[in-house]
């Protein structure tokens, strides 16, 4: 790998100066910090990351390469990506390309050997803020202007640049060893037909809904309720996704139309969306929870679980109707929010990642409990 020079400048005209690998040129996002020790594919790949360029706190980035089966989307989503030291010789029996040769493919800019240690104390201490990658321009006034022109992250609509152009079927589950990919786990018994609104969705949710027995209809975010009621499912799960939650009201209005009529699930994104429709409101959290070390408290048992996280936007616990709703889920880091339950309506939703990938599997249960949701619907 040839070592050619690159820069990162923040908006707060913090610089670092560093190596660059993939792609030369420049790139701008917002840049944010994921705290994962491994699964760096699959971070690169999750749509949610649209928009940001992300630091990773581990330092050896790249060990084990990529491979086709642990991409969560198409292609890479990132903007850009920060390491502290990329492996040039990866070493791993799946592995089909290094992680430079992957970023040459899809143009994605990179920067190696800064001090990522700083960087993840300077966002955790000034907040999440726009920044630059460039392998050719390294003035710095010139590149403070640069990001003086590129679009802010918050009150941005990025759903629209993930999410499917048309529906589509998915029916492919987790992995198992040995035998790899699996259909449908659940041979025998209910079947359910549920409409997934992809806002940027990763692919093992569809896998853990496949895992449950759903016959799994992925759609885009701007598809209409009516025509999601003309499908007769039996569930709606919203996916997870990118950017502020306030812009997307288009998903917001057809979430509305939905309510009570179906049983919903919410993720991330989608865990902001149902707050949204049940008349909530969404802030910006100053740097976010992205990793797979979030501990979260279930109030009603008081079990603590280690989860896998993505978000910078947050629903505000005093703006929800607590005669609707009831609180289902805490950070124990900051006490935010993490997820809901209607007291009526068969609807519930969790800000962290039950799918993980990366991360651990402790609220992989939600799945089944969506299932539930759904057969308690049809009973009634």
């Amino acid at each position: 790998m040839t070592i050619t020079k690159a820069i990162l400048c923040l908006e707060d005209e913090r610089t670092f100066l560093g190596e660059s690998f993939g792609a030369q040129g420049e790139t701008t996002g917002e840049v944010v910090f994921n705290t994962s020790l491994s699964g760096y594919q699959e971070v690169l790949t999750d749509p949610s990351y649209k928009g940001q360029i992300v630091t990773m706190t581990y330092p050896l980035i790249g060990n084990y390469g990529i491979n086709e089966e642990d991409s969560e989307s198409e292609r890479p989503q990132v903007e850009g990506f920060v390491v502290r030291e990329l492996s040039s010789r990866p070493s791993n029996w799946r592995s089909q390309k290094t992680l430079d040769q992957y970023f040459k493919e899809y143009s994605i800019v990179g920067i190696q050997g800064i001090d990522t240690r700083a960087l993840t104390k300077h966002i955790r201490d000034a907040g999440a803020q726009l920044g630059i990658i460039s392998t050719v321009d390294f003035d710095c006034q010139s590149l403070r202007k640069k990001l003086e022109k590129a679009p802010q992250y918050g009150g941005r609509d990025l759903v629209k640049e993930v999410t499917c152009p048309q529906p589509y079927a998915w029916e492919q589950g987790t992995w198992s060893f040995p035998k790899g990919r699996r259909n449908s786990s659940r041979q025998i018994g209910d079947r359910f037909n549920v409409i997934v609104y992809d806002c940027g969705v990763k692919r093992n949710i569809l896998r853990h809904l496949v895992d449950e027995g759903c016959e799994v209809t992925v759609v885009p975010a701007s598809f209409p309720a009516e025509e999601v009621l003309g499908l007769r499912p039996q569930g709606v799960c919203l996916s997870n996704g990118p950017g502020d939650p306030a812009a997307i009201s288009y998903v917001i209005d057809n979430v509305k139309k939905l309510i009570g009529k179906l049983p919903i699930m919410g993720i991330c994104l989608g865990h902001q969306i149902l707050g949204l429709a049940l008349g909530g409101k969404t802030y910006k959290l100053k740097f976010g929870h992205r990793g797979g070390n979030q501990p979260v408290k279930d109030l009603a048992t008081g079990k603590v679980a280690i989860t896998a996280q993505n978000h910078g936007f947050c629903v505000d616990l005093e703006t929800l109707d607590t005669r609707d709703v009831f609180l289902t889920h805490i950070n124990l880091n900051d006490q935010t929010l993490e997820g809901f339950r209607h007291k009526q309506l068969p609807l519930f939703s969790v800000q962290y990642h039950p799918e993980a990938s990366p991360g651990p599997h402790d609220a992989s249960y939600l799945f089944k409990q969506f299932r539930e949701l759904m057969q308690h619907a049809q009973a009634n």
